[in-house]
């Protein structure tokens, strides 16, 4: 009636002041509502500019109806019809109270918007004229003179909650002055009802499809909970079929965002971003001290001990730039890296300003150009003992690293500060990469093998895809906790990370065995574009690559041949 649900919001600029420990705030339940209305051009729904405010960080944002629940709302049970208390707390994984969030839903959407899901005591829509009529209570029942139950009374109304669809559950980030626990609920505009905005909480109204909202996603100011299910809706298509989605829910998780800080300023993640994971790690107090960003040259303290600093390498084979890890302390403070990164001399000082202490020992995950070549400079440097093996192939390998211990599968290094370090040989994107367990933390670095965000190229005759498979289900054996790749942030729940990318290259064999099958004989040229027709074709070139891994590996496995001219068919 009052508060608007800010389950998340584009805050201000992040201070010392913002960053302080604070008492904890109480959360404020609340509930809203995502409309739909089906038109000939598609799916539209409903959003509203909230109106300016000061001190607002929501002002003239676009949102979903809603609010939070008033004390009244208990009562407009008696005037539903199609659903009960019992029923509706059931759905909301609730003890008691989940019929207040339909009820409040209802009441929030009328007070702003005049659109009330309701019908007659005999059980029919509402007529216009008793529309209209209890359009003009809207103002008394927004300043808490009437209730709803009250007026619903007064004129014979009956709320029907049970047109609503529990649909999400989102928590407003710790460290923020207001908290909300928020509901949302999905629906239909019902006939002949149509949008009239209060111009008190809300200044405007727009029926927009969904794509579009996300299009001018920053123009329309959207808050992440509004951009997650405006994204879900994009995917739904229809509103029948986004209908009969979120009715068929059974669990509905509650997403608690966490406030970290990057380019945007100090902006909610949630646990579907790249950086959630690590923020646990980095900010285990959800205080908002995080980044949810990879800065090149900015040292990232991952856990005791281990440091990341990211070379400034970024691009489209790279991400935000290769990881350099830096892994020490203990009594003398001595240090050990992992991935020196590319030949760049920049690099080598940052490593050099971000170790604590001295670095005693440089270990190569593999040789590709943007991982290995920095070793030369920073043992220069140092003098520190370098680990790995030497490149195996030519193409695209820094040939010039020849390591001072060359390692086996299983090796284990005694590091500067006391523990171990344990080397995984893991072919398949590089004949000869290495993956390394820090077994006290549960911790693998992962180089190439594993990547946050995106596939490895797997690129023949260094690369090979039955291999490749082969080690990502031994590197799941292992049963880390953690990994930390070369390219991206800290990754959790290595088990399902790794069993993922597995069913993704599963799957991307079977789509080329299905090309395969249509088209017939064809050139790795022919077949990109239909195998990768979900990747940008700027990026066919790249796929071309691990295309040609995936046919290697089914003329292995005796389902496909090639031609001498480079024509592949299936076996018959």
């Amino acid at each position: 009636m009052t508060d608007r649900p800010d389950t998340s919001a584009a805050l201000p600029s992040s201070s010392a002041a913002e960053h302080r420990p604070c008492a904890p705030v109480s959360l404020r339940m609340a509930a809203s509502l995502v409309v739909l209305r089906e038109r000939p051009s598609g799916m539209e729904v409903l959003l509203l500019r909230r109106a300016v405010r000061a001190g607002d960080f929501s002002s003239d944002a676009y949102v979903f109806p809603g609010g939070v629940l008033d004390a009244a709302d208990r009562l407009g049970h008696a005037v539903c019809e199609g659903l009960d208390e019992a029923t509706a707390s059931q759905r909301l994984a609730l003890d008691a109270g989940g019929l207040d969030y339909y009820v409040a839903a209802i009441r929030e959407c009328f007070e702003e918007t005049g659109v009330l899901f309701a019908q007659d005591v005999d059980g029919a829509p509402l007529d216009a004229r008793r529309l209209n009529d209890i359009r003009a209570q809207r103002e008394a029942l927004h300043d808490g003179k009437i209730d709803i139950a009250s007026l619903c009374r007064s004129r014979d109304i009956r709320l029907t909650p049970r047109h609503l669809h529990y649909l999400s559950h989102w928590v407003t980030p710790l460290a923020l002055p207001k908290r909300f626990d928020t509901r949302f609920f999905l629906t239909i505009l019902p006939d002949g009802q149509h949008v009239e905005v209060d111009q008190t909480e809300t200044a405007a109204h727009r029926w927009m499809r969904p794509h579009y909202a996300l299009a001018h996603a920053d123009q329309l100011r959207l808050l992440p909970p509004t951009r997650k299910l405006l994204q879900w809706l994009e995917g739904m298509a229809t509103a029948e079929r986004a209908i009969s989605t979120a009715a068929a829910l059974r669990e509905v998780p509650r997403i608690e965002p966490r406030l970290a800080n990057g380019k945007r300023g100090r902006w909610p993640v949630t646990p579907d971003e790249p950086a959630w994971a690590e923020l646990t790690l980095t900010d285990p107090q959800a205080r908002g001290t995080g980044s949810y960003e990879i800065v090149p040259g900015e040292v990232v303290t991952l856990m005791p001990g281990v440091l990341r600093i990211a070379a400034p390498n970024p691009g489209m084979m790279t991400g935000p730039g290769t990881n350099t890890y830096l892994v020490g302390g203990g009594a003398d403070n001595d240090w050990a890296v992992i991935d020196p990164g590319p030949d760049d001399p920049i690099h080598i000082d940052a490593i050099l300003r971000a170790a604590p202490g001295a670095i005693r020992q440089i270990f190569v995950t593999h040789t590709h150009r943007d991982h290995s070549p920095g070793a030369r400079l920073l043992k220069q440097r140092t003098n520190a003992t370098s680990y790995g093996l030497q490149a195996r192939h030519r193409e695209g390998q820094d040939t010039l690293f020849l390591p001072d211990v060359t390692l086996s599968d299983g090796d284990e290094v005694t590091l500067p500060d006391g523990r171990t370090l344990r080397a995984i040989h893991t072919p398949g994107h590089a004949a000869n990469h290495l993956c390394y367990e820090l077994a006290d933390v549960k911790l693998v670095f992962t180089g190439d093998h594993v990547m946050q965000g995106s596939t490895v190229v797997i690129n023949p005759p260094d690369g090979h895809m039955g291999t490749y498979l082969a080690s990502l289900e031994k590197l799941a054996t292992l049963g880390p906790a953690w990994l930390a790749p070369g390219h991206g942030f800290m990754m959790d729940r290595p088990a399902q990370r790794i069993a993922r990318l597995i069913a993704h290259r599963l799957a991307r064999e079977a789509s080329t065995v299905q090309a395969l099958e249509r088209i017939g004989a064809a050139s790795i040229e022919a077949l990109t574009p239909l195998v990768y027709a979900d990747v940008p074709a700027v990026r066919h070139g790249v796929a071309r690559r691990s295309l040609r891994a995936h046919l290697e590996k089914l003329a292995e496995d005796g389902r496909a041949e090639v031609s001498d001219d480079g024509v592949w068919r299936l076996r018959r």
